[in-house]
């Protein structure tokens, strides 16, 4: 085992300079965001906060080997649960309801703090941990283990699950994205998975054609506010709806299509777009720097996604491996339903965009998942060499 190697050579620095990236364009895109002065506050300024809170993060996080993120696996997991359960029984003054939803605590000097962003990732562990050691017990592969792990991913999925989806669809959506693709590379056969997602894939097209044929029947059934309806329909025709439902999705489009090739300049922004340094910090991007601005971005989401797989790939342990793919998976659907949604390829569903959108607690969760990153990196370069199989995390 080398332990004598250096600081330098074991970090992951090309990880950090991309987040450096993501900083220095969030800062930007935020100063030019609050400029329609929809809020009070310097976002900037408090975008900066969360980023150095965030390193903090990343630095704790870095401390710990995977040996001993497994170890405090399910407490981790159970302290996300009881996080959620908190907010449904927490006095108004700790966990206030804002928007018609029960989602933040208040912590005296750090603000608002949304725990199901940090319950996404310690989710990822948690199925990472199932899995590893399910391949640990059951070396004899069949149909049946196959579909026992299965039903340990689901449930352990389901009970944070059904705590977020009553008051945050997004985040919900977010988690169903990260249960997927863990399950892709589970092992488990596709004699089980294909029907499986093909039951799904047919059961969401019914819902939508019912949404948009006959609502009323979701509406009795399964008791779905109308006002989710208004999403849909909103997503569909924005033209139609620009005065009401529609109109941040209209505006947001008419924002990046006059951003044409090379945009209109830094703060040089014409049209309004509600939230425009949260949710629909994208617009911003598109309007001021136009296709290549847009392009610089995506292509940084292309380049970090390219060098988690890279990392999942390097590791010579599974748990790590199931680690990056579900922190993959997380980001990946973040870049493409935000970016979706401002281009009316997908439905408004409020989840920003990953390390760029102005919010503490969404860049603190994520920030989470790159700490476990820069733990594989930082501990598989310690030990991926050493001839000592008895090596156990200190």
């Amino acid at each position: 085992m080398n332990q004598n190697s250096r600081f330098s050579d074991r970090f992951d620095w090309t990880l950090c300079f991309l987040l450096l990236l993501f900083f220095l364009i969030s800062c930007i895109a935020i100063y030019s965001g609050q400029s329609s002065n929809q809020y009070e506050g310097n976002f900037v300024i408090s975008q900066i906060k969360n980023y150095i809170v965030g390193a903090v993060i990343v630095g704790i996080v870095m401390y710990f080997d995977s040996e001993q993120i497994r170890r405090l696996t399910w407490l981790l997991y159970g302290l996300g649960i009881l996080l959620l359960v908190g907010l449904f029984i927490a006095p108004e003054s700790i966990a206030p309801e804002r928007k018609g939803a029960t989602l933040w605590y208040i912590i005296p000097g750090l603000g608002s703090v949304q725990p199901s962003e940090f319950v996404k990732v310690f989710l990822i562990i948690a199925l990472s941990k199932i899995i590893a050691d399910h391949h640990l017990k059951y070396q004899a592969k069949t149909a049946g283990t196959d579909f026992f792990l299965l039903i340990k991913l689901g449930a352990a999925t389901l009970l944070p699950l059904g705590l977020i989806i009553i008051e945050d669809l997004g985040t919900a959506l977010v988690i169903i994205a990260i249960l997927a693709g863990i399950i892709l590379v589970s092992g488990i056969t596709w004699k089980i998975l294909v029907p499986i997602y093909g039951v799904l894939g047919a059961l969401a097209g019914t819902v939508l054609y019912l949404v948009i044929i006959a609502p009323e029947i979701l509406e009795k059934y399964l008791g779905i506010d109308p006002y989710q309806f208004s999403r849909i329909y909103s997503w569909l025709d924005p033209v139609n709806h620009k005065q009401g439902a529609g109109m941040q999705l209209y505006n947001s489009m008419l924002a990046i299509g006059s951003g044409l090739i090379s945009g209109k300049g830094f703060t040089d922004r014409q049209v309004y777009v509600p939230d425009a340094h949260t949710d629909f910090i994208f617009s911003v991007i598109g309007e001021e720097y136009g296709f290549f601005g847009a392009s610089v971005v995506i292509s940084l989401f292309f380049l970090l996604i390219y060098h988690l797989t890279k990392t999942g790939l390097e590791t010579t342990d599974p748990f790590n491996t199931y680690i990056c793919v579900g922190v993959i998976s997380m980001i990946t659907f973040h870049v493409f339903q935000n970016i979706g949604m401002t281009i009316q390829v997908l439905p408004i569903t409020g989840i920003p965009l990953p390390f760029i959108s102005y919010g503490g607690s969404s860049l603190m969760g994520n920030m989470m998942a790159m700490g476990l990153i820069f733990s594989i990196h930082y501990h598989h370069k310690n030990y991926m060499f050493s001839t000592d199989s008895n090596y156990v995390a200190k």
